[in-house]
């Protein structure tokens, strides 16, 4: 299994910037991707941005051009800057890593989440 811990949550103002990072540790794996997913009050959880191994990197229309997603580095962990917030950004932000399994053979691919960092944007 992979543990992620995510950090660098809080409370911000409109126009204001946060870093979140999530590090996966663990044993005899290997990340394919990971991803930063988050959770409004009422909302779905939605894909906010995502990066592979090799520093492909993805993100939502809402977020374009404000969020940089960076990583996963040699500790397995990768970063979300977020610049300009708004106060529909807030949320409870998910780190998510999608990763093969070397621990049993045949080997599996897997998924696992983070617990959570809540994002308050204040306007």
């Amino acid at each position: 299994q992979v543990q992620l811990v995510e950090s660098g949550g809080g409370l911000v103002q409109a126009g204001g910037s946060l870093r979140l990072s999530c590090a996966a540790s663990g044993s005899l794996f290997h990340i394919n991707t990971m991803a930063w997913y988050r959770q409004a009050p009422g909302k779905q959880r939605e894909l906010v941005a995502v990066i592979t191994s090799g520093g492909t990197a993805n993100s939502a229309d809402s977020v374009a051009g404000r969020f940089t997603i960076s990583g996963p580095n040699a500790k397995n962990t990768v970063y979300l800057q977020m610049n300009s917030l708004k106060p529909e950004d807030t949320g409870v932000y998910y780190c998510n890593a999608r990763f093969t399994d070397y621990s049993t053979y045949p080997y599996r691919e897997r998924e696992d989440w983070g617990q959570g960092t809540q994002v308050t944007v204040s306007s």
